[in-house]
């Protein structure tokens, strides 16, 4: 019986031995892809609208296999938050560009449907119609692309969202917004995408002649790049010092044997 029984418990204290690297590499693989996420925020600073965003870690519990422990604490990063707060508004004098005050998104049409933006730096295309810039036909509150006539001379849009031009009233911009703000999926260009169904915004202000900035804040990156740094250094000097223990053991028991 202690014949059968020696092979695995050799097995078992070998793999504790191994579950300090483990951990460790479990916290330098998050922190990977932490950095990601903050080269991420950087690269967008100066992009409208932009919402920086930061990792959710737990504590992941493994069971190694034959071996004796119970339950060893791993990191794991298991999603990513988008921060909502609003970026600072900047003007920029031209009369399409609208900035969004408030919890509100744009409506475009794309080839999938609808998708939401609140990047308002918008243009006209070639057939006049209001686009973002993505090129998508921003939409009016009938979920149709507002289309500025020919010689319509100077564009208004007030407040409530409602486009106007000499000649009249063009359409009023579909603004809305979405209760769990947190569980929209980006797609990239600025866009998102939403499985619950939007709502009228009415307490978002619609600002002419001006974008969202993006909210990233450089001072905050840079701070978090170098935290990340130093914490991935001092997880490799513990996995360097633990390789070295292990090899001055197996050498110890060499030698007994």
């Amino acid at each position: 019986m202690a014949t059968g029984a020696e092979p695995r418990t050799l097995e078992a204290r070998a793999t504790i031995m191994e579950n300090p690297i483990y951990i460790a590499l479990s916290r330098q693989d998050a922190l990977r892809r932490q950095m990601d996420v903050v080269a991420n925020n950087l690269a967008n600073m100066t992009t409208p609208s932009y919402k920086n965003q930061r990792m959710m870690f737990l504590e992941y519990l493994a069971k190694p296999a034959a071996t004796p422990v119970e339950k060893v604490s791993m990191v794991q990063d298991y999603g990513v938050l988008r921060n909502t707060a609003p970026g600072p508004i900047t003007s920029t004098n031209n009369p399409l560009d609208v900035a969004l005050q408030g919890d509100g998104y744009l409506a475009v049409e794309t080839r999938d449907g609808q998708k939401f933006t609140r990047n308002g730096h918008l243009t006209l295309d070639l057939d006049r119609q209001i686009v973002d810039v993505n090129g998508l036909p921003v939409l009016d509150e009938q979920d149709n692309p507002l289309t500025v006539p020919q010689n319509a001379g100077a564009i208004t849009i007030t407040a409530d969202g409602m486009v106007s031009s000499s000649q009249g009233q063009i359409g009023r911009l579909k603004v809305v917004r979405f209760e769990r703000e947190q569980f929209m999926k980006e797609l990239g260009g600025g866009l998102y995408t939403a499985d619950e169904e939007p709502r009228p915004a009415p307490n978002t202000k619609v600002i002419q002649g001006a974008v969202e900035d993006s909210n990233v804040q450089s001072v905050v990156e840079m701070t978090q790049m170098i935290e990340i740094s130093r914490q991935y250094a001092n997880n490799q000097k513990i996995i360097d010092a633990e390789h070295e223990r292990q090899r001055n053991a197996i050498t110890k028991l060499s030698r007994l044997s």
